[in-house]
């Protein structure tokens, strides 16, 4: 493979020669064997088989186009003003600066994160239970003290259809907020088991609930979130070297500081709001 590959790399450096020749114009074009191995590599995996002497030569051939077209785009100007190009290279240089955090931490490090920040691992009550409800669409006001009256009185609760079902089994505060809104929650904190209470107002009408089995809150313990933690506070290092390698950048000598300026005529009003903004950070102990 290596063999094919050194063979058009050459009949390519060849051509180029031939051209440079032609062109007094420099445009060189370093393509490292490494590269081209990746790029057919990556092929192989998509198609399951070595490629051919032709397909090798249009890997190649491909990747010396793009190079030549992203030249040609550079000399165009067309990497000004792209925020999806920005964007790209802003991650580029963010993700070096967070790779330069690379060394573990120490379990020393590790225990006293998990210490101060153990609400990141704790994990919330749960409840079992089933409901009746009554669409705000349909009076659910007045319905849902009905059907409490019918429970109360062993008739059969006339309620509608919830669109995530009766039963609900091992629901944490955050998933019941999540599903029901209005922080509906909070009906659930002091509500006894095994017996119907409500009803209950929450963002798609009111619910007359059954709750069938409670467990409290706790914190994992350290051995279980071990790796976890690590993970948490290796990121922290990590976004806070690229947040120190910015302050580094903004607090340069104040002869030649950044400065965030608008260009534009329209949206006066947004403009003055946004002027004031970029004032304040212009004016920041950090951009200064």
């Amino acid at each position: 493979m290596k063999h094919k590959i050194i063979i058009f790399f050459t009949i390519g450096i060849f051509l180029y020669l031939i051209d440079i020749g032609l062109n007094s114009e420099s445009k060189d074009i370093y393509i490292s064997d490494q590269e081209i191995l990746s790029l057919v590599s990556a092929w192989k995996s998509q198609v399951g088989r070595e490629p051919t002497d032709d397909e090798i030569s249009r890997i190649i051939n491909n990747l010396v186009d793009e190079e030549i077209l992203y030249r040609e785009a550079l000399l165009l100007g067309l990497d000004n003003e792209d925020r999806i190009i920005k964007r790209r290279l802003a991650q580029k240089i963010s993700f070096l600066k967070q790779e330069s955090i690379s060394i573990s931490p120490s379990n020393t490090e590790i225990l006293n994160f998990y210490n101060k920040n153990k609400d990141k691992y704790f994990v919330d009550p749960s409840y079992s239970f089933t409901h009746y409800y009554f669409s705000s669409e349909n009076n659910s006001v007045d319905r849902s003290k009905v059907g409490m009256d019918q429970i109360k009185n062993n008739i059969e609760v006339n309620s509608d259809s919830f669109f995530l079902g009766k039963n609900f089994a091992a629901e944490d505060i955050q998933n019941i907020d999540s599903n029901f809104g209005n922080n509906f929650s909070s009906n659930f904190l002091d509500a006894p088991l095994n017996k119907w209470v409500g009803p209950y107002r929450s963002s798609f009408g009111h619910h007359i609930l059954f709750i069938t089995d409670f467990q409290p809150g706790f914190y994992l313990d350290i051995e279980d979130v071990l790796n976890q933690v690590e993970v948490d506070l290796l990121q922290i290092k990590r976004d806070k070297a690229v947040q120190d390698f910015l302050n580094k950048i903004r607090s340069i000598p104040s002869n030649s500081s950044i400065s965030v300026f608008v260009k534009s005529n329209q949206h006066s009003a947004l403009l003055k709001s946004i002027e004031v903004s970029l004032d304040c950070l212009n004016n920041s102990p950090i951009s200064k």
